[in-house]
């Protein structure tokens, strides 16, 4: 089956409502469905270290790579049937009133090794 990330951009600006039961709730029913591979929540924007190379040059920032008015504050990465699965998951997210959920298809499965990628890409 297709895999899915579930990308959550909260406001940079605004604390996140109280809803962690609700989150938790969430995330029991992906596990439930048998959909869940994998979740993580992130620092925040003042925790990120920026690494780009320019000319040669490994060039370290504090911060993250551009200043938005939301961040990617977690993700889910579920495997499920097709794109409308994948958003009818993503509109289930306690997100209603806070934020946007980025719903993106997985080029290749996670942990395929790099040497298949290229296989695959070249087929």
């Amino acid at each position: 089956m297709p895999q899915y990330m579930l990308l959550i951009y909260p406001p940079v600006d605004t604390p996140p409502p109280g809803r962690l039961s609700r989150w938790q709730q969430y995330t029991d029913n992906l596990i439930a469905d048998g959909v869940a591979v994998t979740h993580g929540r992130l620092e925040g924007v003042d925790a990120a270290t920026s690494v780009r190379l320019e000319h040669g040059e490994t060039l370290v920032t504090d911060g993250p790579f551009a200043e938005t008015k939301e961040f990617l504050g977690g993700f889910f990465l579920i495997d499920c049937p097709d794109l409308d699965a994948a958003l009818r998951y993503a509109a289930q997210m306690p997100m209603e009133d806070y934020g946007t959920v980025e719903v993106r298809p997985m080029m290749f499965p996670a942990g395929t090794p790099a040497r298949e990628m290229g296989t695959q890409t070249a087929a």
